[in-house]
This record gives structure tokens, sequence and C-alpha cells, in this order.
């Protein structure tokens, strides 16, 4: 009996602990719901594993940070100690006046507190700081980068299922355009080869379909993998891939991009930091005064004999090997490097806008000559199509009308895809959401 309620308590528990861990991407996407790019960065910012590193990262600076002020309070410590003493034999009174072995007992608390280490403990704090200010732009920059591939993909899906629906309707395209054939071939007005030629074209097609339809599914998964829920239930997107001008100057751009970027703040404060690393090691050179108090209780035997002491230290540097000097070498050594590394990211950063501007200047281009070549093939397939069913035309005629609208759409749709990602990419590269 009592290893029935064993089982029952093993179920329970597995329920309450395991349960919520293989369902937590259910709770955070149920299925059927209808997502916009919204929610989906929102998920993105909520679940992403690179978010969550970035955002502790930000926590232990900032742990160090309070402990670069340990210094301005005082430091307590207790110590215990029990010794038994055997004084080495053949000495006349032994090691301790004695020859017999006996106990001793000692208890003590110490105090210290830095009095003056000129400034090394507001320059410690100071370096801290930057280094918190650094990461927390870290995390922006982590933040931008999640928010810009949950973009990209959102549009990729959007994409890729518009894609799907165009092969759908080539291969619906085809399949009446088979029955033509066929019909056109029992009562024989045209030949068997436009059958034929019409049941290749239709495979064709189903193929397409196949790759479209696959491609669309790997599109599901990279969306999931960038909002962080890889095992989310089915969900609806909403389909916003259509065209919304921007307008906006690369000169602004540019401007805005430097004012914005986390990654160049983030090197900025890490800069900063590096001018206060050199004068902590400068430091090195200066004197320490600190405070320092004991209580001692020790002897043989309980109750112990007490006492206290009080008293101060002034500790100067007098020579360290040149530790100093190459400390502050160091220091001035890093600030150049990080000199460096803010010219290589403005750089970078005057690169990544200028890429992106191009990129959607010839996006917002291509846009409308691609929607004037959907009219035009479509207007070329009724005619291939109306030609065919007349019976004055040829199926080579209809084929390539199919094919030349199929990729029309496509064309048009890539357009589409490149603007949104062009102005994702653009915002990102200022540093704007």
């Amino acid at each position: 009996m009592k290893y029935k309620y064993y089982y029952i308590a093993l179920i329970f528990l597995f329920f309450i602990f395991i349960t919520p861990f293989n369902g937590a991407a259910e709770e955070v996407i149920k299925k059927g719901e209808s997502l916009n790019l919204e929610r989906c960065v929102e998920i993105a910012l909520k679940m992403h594993p690179g978010i969550i590193a970035a955002k502790n990262t930000v926590n232990a600076n900032e742990s160090r940070v309070e402990q670069s002020r340990a210094n301005y309070y005082p430091q307590i410590n207790w110590s215990s100690s029990y010794s038994r003493i055997s004084p080495t034999s053949g000495t006349a009174s032994g090691s301790f006046g004695r020859t017999d072995s006996f106990d001793e007992y000692s208890n003590g608390f110490n105090l210290s507190q830095t009095i003056y280490d000129f400034g090394k403990t507001p320059t410690q704090i100071k370096i801290q700081d930057f280094n918190s200010d650094s990461s927390r732009s870290d995390l922006e920059n982590v933040t931008e980068q999640v928010i810009l591939n949950v973009k990209q993909t959102y549009y990729g899906v959007l994409q890729a299922k518009r894609n799907r629906d165009v092969s759908a309707e080539s291969v619906k395209q085809f399949e009446q355009h088979l029955e033509q054939a066929k019909a056109f071939y029992t009562v024989g007005t045209k030949p068997k080869f436009d059958v034929t030629k019409a049941e290749v074209d239709l495979s064709n097609s189903k193929l397409n379909l196949i790759r479209s339809e696959n491609v669309l599914r790997l599109a599901v998964v990279k969306l999931n993998n960038a909002m962080g829920v890889p095992d989310a239930p089915e969900y609806i997107l909403e389909d916003n891939l259509s065209l919304q001008k921007y307008n906006i100057t690369f000169e602004d751009a540019l401007t805005d991009a430097y004012k914005n970027r986390p990654d160049l703040k983030s090197i900025i404060a890490k800069k900063k930091a590096a001018e206060e690393s050199i004068e902590l090691a400068k430091k090195g050179y200066y004197p320490v005064l600190t405070g320092n108090a004991a209580y001692n209780w020790s002897g043989e035997r309980f109750p112990l004999e007490h006492g206290w002491n009080v008293g101060a230290t002034l500790s100067f540097p007098i020579f360290s090997g040149f530790l100093t000097k190459y400390q502050v070498e160091e220091a001035k050594a890093n600030l150049n490097v990080l000199t460096a590394n803010e010219e290589s990211v403005k750089q970078t950063v005057s690169l990544e806008v200028q890429q992106a501007y191009l990129n959607l200047k010839d996006a917002e281009e291509r846009i409308p000559t691609a929607e004037l070549t959907v009219r035009q093939a479509e207007e070329n397939f009724e005619i291939a199509n109306g030609r065919y069913t007349a019976g004055v035309g040829n199926p080579i005629e209809v084929t390539d009308a199919e094919v030349s609208l199929s990729n029309a759409k496509t064309a048009y749709i890539q357009a589409l895809y490149d603007y949104k990602v062009a102005w994702a990419s653009l915002e990102k590269a200022m540093g704007i959401r």
C-alpha cells in the first residue's frame, strides 16, 4: 500500500516540475494564435537566450560596482583556534617553558578600515561604473540584433508563404491547361504532344510547389529560433508584406547612427574605463593609511585571558620592481587599443548605414517596375490562354506565359521582402527600433 502512495507522489512531482518546462513555448504562444510582428518581437525579448545572457552580464557588472565600494566599509573577521601542544623532547623547559602536553585555545576578532588610499577606491568605482554602462550598451546591441533577426525571419515566412501561393496557383493553371489539352485531343483538334506537354508542365509545377512548401517550413523554423521558442506550436502570421515608404536622408541616418548605436556607446564607455585605469595604476605610487583594532581571548583553560589592541598602519611602496611603472604602461596601451577599436566601429557603422540605405533605395525603385511586370505578365497569360482556348495558340505559348507570370510575381514578392528587410537593417544600423 505504501508503494502506491510513493508512485502517486512521483507522478505529482512529474506534472509540477517537468511539465511546465516542456510546455514553456506553449505558454508563450498558444496553438492557432495570430501573431503580428510586434508580438513576435515581444516574445523574442522575453525568451531569447542571448538577451537573457546579456541581462545577467549587466547584473554581474552592477555587482562589481558594489564590490568596489567594499573598501569604504570596515572589514571585520572572527577567528577561533584550538591546538594540542606537545613540547619537543630533550629540551630543558620545552618550547613553551614546560615539558608536558597541554591545550591552547584562542579566539578573537579583528577590525580594519581603510582611512585614506589617495583615491584608489573611488577610481575603482568609476571604472566599474563605466564597465556597467558598457554592458548595458552590449545588452541593447544584442537586443537590436535579435529584433533584426526576428524581422528578417518574419518577413522571410511571409515571402515563403506568398511564393508557395504562387506555386499553388501555377499548379491550378497547369491543371486547367491539361484538361483543355485533353479535351482538344479527344475531339481531334490538337495533337497528343499538347497533352504530353501539359502533363510535363503540371509535374514541374508540382515539384516547384513541394519545394516552396519546404522553404516555408524552414522559414517557420528560423522564425521560431529567432524568437527563442524552437518548439512553438502552430500559429498564424499576419501578412504585412506590403509597400510602406520610409522617408529619410542618408545624412540623417548616419547622424542618428553615431548618436544611438549601442556598440559605439559600449566601446566609448570601455574607453572611459581605460582612462580611469591609467589613473588607478598611477596610484600605486602612493601610500595607503589603514586603521585596525583587535580583541583576543587565549589560554590553556577556560576562562581565557583576554586583551585588545588599536593602531594604524601607513604602507608606503618604496620599490616594487617597477611593477607600477609597467602597470601604467599596460593601461595606456589598452587605451590605445580601444581608441583604435572606436574608430573601427565608427567605420563599420558608416558602412552598415550606407549598405542598408542603398539596399532600401534599390528595393524601392524595383517595386513599381516589378508590379508593372506582374500586370503585363497577367495580360500576356490571358492572351496566350485565350488563344489556346480559341484553338489558334500552341502549348508552348501558354507554358512560357505561365512561367513568366510566376517569375514576375516572385520578383515582386522579392522586391517587397528586400524593402522590408532593408528598412529593418537601416533601423538596426541607426540604433533605433
